[in-house]
């Protein structure tokens, strides 16, 4: 594994290295520019002789998802000058900023569905991705968890939100959907990326269909009854060519879809006791019958009263979506 983490870093560097070689050859200042080109070559030299990923001060290593974020890094964090930490705060500040604005609207009603969503993320930057859409009448929702956490993983969670908008836009079906957001993933992020999702299409029917790529099953509520929908294949970016295949359900008025991280199930209070899906599933059909965004409160309520003041580790997001009664 470590082998091919080297092999995966020396390509990412090359292939920065190569791209700052023709911008070489286009800027009448080349100064910084070489001035880049000497650090990818020093960054090189580091994964050749065994001490990439080690601080050069401390020599203690330096955290993975900085290292993923800029692939130059030198110094762990607590080696890092007063101006340097400003910085990195600015970076981080930004970053919040540019993912803030990339939600959607906390909550929305199209074509007999309501939907709404709460996201949180454990720091500044969130690796949790979510996201409602309405194209051409139909109603797509997305909550994911991309691998890794910290500014690296708050940008994968960019990108995929970049390549779904854009697959969305095309009208095609919803298995091709997930399968070209994989192979885009898988070809443009190291080999230790990945990305757990449920990709989910509501008609104006009622007719649902969910491609689950190795997350959480989401909770559907039809009356008394509630069902886990499985996983239909591994998660994104796992392997460049993965097929999906698409659950298809029906959804009648009063029913509804939960979608969450496992921010939610995997919430550990202060006595080492995980939060689960057992008490999860409860509370859901405690409150299937409320709107979205009560059924929501519902739930944060009972983890926050399970955790009872014992900080999340994890980002946290929370989706629910209910068919509409016509007079709704």
């Amino acid at each position: 594994m470590a082998k091919a983490k080297d092999f995966a870093v020396r390509k990412q560097l090359l292939d920065r290295r190569s791209r700052l070689e023709q911008a070489l050859e286009e800027v009448s200042d080349d100064t910084q520019v070489q001035h880049l080109i000497e650090e990818v070559d020093a960054a090189l030299e580091r994964v050749a002789n065994g001490t990439y990923g080690v601080c050069e001060s401390c020599r203690g290593g330096i955290d993975s998802d900085r290292l993923i974020a800029d692939p130059l890094v030198r110094f762990c964090l607590d080696c890092l000058t007063p101006e340097q930490q400003r910085a990195l705060q600015e970076d981080l500040d930004l970053a919040n900023q540019i993912q803030t604005a990339l939600l959607p609207e906390k909550s929305l009603q199209a074509d007999g569905w309501e939907a709404a969503y709460h996201y949180e993320g454990a720091g500044p930057v969130s690796g949790d991705y979510c996201d409602l859409l309405i194209a051409d009448g139909d109603l797509y929702f997305i909550v994911g968890d991309v691998s890794g956490k910290g500014v690296a993983a708050s940008m994968l969670m960019a990108h995929l939100h970049a390549t779904f908008r854009a697959l969305v836009s095309l009208d095609l079906p919803l298995d091709q959907i997930v399968e070209r957001a994989s192979r885009t993933f898988c070809e443009s992020t190291l080999p230790t990326h990945f990305a757990t999702l449920v990709c989910g299409k509501a008609g104006d029917t009622g007719g649902v269909d969910v491609c689950n790529a190795g997350h959480n099953p989401p909770l559907l509520v039809q009356g008394s009854k509630m069902v886990n929908i499985e996983a239909t294949g591994l998660p994104l970016g796992m392997f460049c060519e993965e097929r999906f295949s698409v659950s298809q359900v029906r959804m009648n008025p009063g029913d509804t879809i939960l979608l969450y991280t496992d921010g939610l199930s995997e919430a550990v209070n202060g006595s080492g006791r995980e939060y689960g899906t057992k008490r999860l599933c409860e509370i859901v059909r405690q409150n299937c019958l409320l709107a979205p965004k009560e059924v929501i409160s519902a739930c944060l309520k009972d983890v926050n009263a399970f955790l009872s003041g014992t900080p999340r580790t994890d980002d946290l997001t929370i989706m629910a979506i209910r068919r509409l009664d016509h007079g709704d």
